[in-house]
Parts: C-alpha cells; structure tokens; sequence
C-alpha cells in the first residue's frame, strides 16, 4: 500500500487492512519485504522503545526521529505518523510546524486522536493537504482523563457518543479512524455508519482492518499479555536463548571459531 486510497479500495473490496507499529530502521526494513499493508510510527514508541508509562511524554523530536529512521527503511510502503501529545492543541502554528515536520521526515500521513474540540484541527491539516487518521475509543493521550487503559463505550450513552464521533471525524475528511478498545458490536456499528475504513485493536474483528504493537505480535514482553494480543511468536525466549548461546560460546572458547578469525 502507497497511498490512501488504497485504504478505501480494500474497504470495497472487503480486503482487510493490515497494520504494524514501527519505530526504527533494522525493523522496517523486514516489514518492507513482508504483506503489511501500512506502518503506524506510533506515540507508543514511549512506552516500548523508551520505557515510559504513557504516551504523554513523546514529543515532536521523538516522533521526527522514528518517523526518518522507519522512513530510511521503508521503500513501498504507507506510513502513518502519531502526532505527540497536545500537538494540536497549542494553536494552528504549532500544530503546522508539528505536521510539516512529521511529512518531512518521510510520514505520509498523521494521526491525530479525539473528536470534539479536535475536529477544527483535523479539519485545518485536512484541508492544508496531509491525509490524517482519526483515533477513538481508548486514546491513550487521554489516559490521565479516562482513568487508565479500560474497554471504552461499554454503555449507551458512551458509545453513542463514539458512532457521532466517528461521523464527525469522517465529515472532517479523516481517511481512516482507529478504533481502539471497544466492544466488537459496537465497532461493527462504527464502521457500518460511516464510508471510511476502521482499524481496530481490541475492536474485534468486524473493522476494516488491525493494527497491532511490533513488539506485542513478535512477543517480546513476556509481561505484557492483554486479552486482544494475540503474540505470533516468542520473541523474548527466542532472544534470550540467542543470548545465551553466544555467553555460553565466548565463555567456552567456541567463539570465534577459526571460520570467524581472519
């Protein structure tokens, strides 16, 4: 995938939309060769490259600089770019100069998460020319607000609140929206109200499409084990036993091996 509207034909198509969060060179250059649809150089670099708490403490340098690294690896395909916390709401200038940054340092696209008081902002980069993904449900931005990372729109008045932000994220001219932990029925209702394409994580399986956490898929926190995680490999025994291996032959004088001296 290389553009966005490539994200509406498979919508069409009822192709489902593959997505991965990605944060540095050595890894983009292997989602480059694989059947990924699209990259998410997501805020929650944070928390999984950087060992924060939250998403609230990336920044516009942070985000630049994962944005160029992925961008070095990545030849074919779309990149989507977190813009960092309370980016769009320090006033049209600042929110620009964010957008400008992220683009320039190779992004395709931006995401910007909420509705409400965001819409303007949205609406302004939209009509400025840069494609944005809408974020709702779980907004982890917001996560001081919402009181830690819980199921969003379990309740009537909840989720009708989330199909009317959804609306008004797809008249804002969003290409895609993220649905990010909701009860799968209310996620089918979501993208069954709205033209555009819905990606989810802990949405269930009736969006347009999935996004998951590199690392979480891969299994590299063993810690880490929430019920919409699936993990397609454990990376984190896999790792440690590679480590160990190579302790085990420098210790035991099997490493370097004449095949490996010069």
């Amino acid at each position: 995938m290389t553009n966005i509207d490539q994200f509406k034909k498979m919508q069409d198509s009822n192709s489902k939309i593959s997505v991965v969060t990605c944060y540095d060179y050595w890894s983009a250059k292997i989602i480059d060769q694989s059947n990924i649809d699209a990259i998410l150089v997501g805020d929650s670099a944070t928390m999984v490259m950087h060992g924060f708490g939250s998403t609230t403490n990336a920044n516009i340098e942070m985000m630049e600089f994962h944005v160029a690294a992925v961008r070095r690896g990545i030849k074919n395909k779309f990149i989507i770019a977190d813009l960092p916390f309370l980016a769009h709401r320090k006033g049209k200038k600042w929110l620009m100069n964010a957008v400008d940054r992220l683009i320039k340092a190779g992004a395709n696209s931006v995401k910007i998460e909420g509705a409400g008081d965001s819409l303007k902002a949205i609406s302004h980069v939209v009509n400025s020319g840069v494609p944005v993904m809408g974020h709702i449900g779980l907004t982890p931005q917001s996560i001081n607000q919402l009181g830690g990372f819980k199921v969003q729109g379990k309740e009537d008045k909840s989720s009708e609140r989330l199909i009317k932000e959804a609306k008004d994220l797809e008249q804002s001219g969003v290409f895609a929206i993220v649905l990010e932990l909701v009860p799968e029925s209310l996620a089918e209702k979501i993208t069954e109200s709205i033209n555009i394409p819905t990606i989810g994580i802990g949405a269930g399986n009736k969006t347009s499409g999935q996004v998951l956490v590199l690392q979480d898929l891969l299994g590299m926190d063993n810690e880490f084990n929430p019920k919409f995680l699936k993990k397609y490999l454990d990376g984190f025994s896999l790792i440690t036993e590679a480590l160990n291996s190579y302790d085990n032959d420098v210790k035991s004088q099997v490493f370097p091996s004449k095949a490996e001296s010069y």
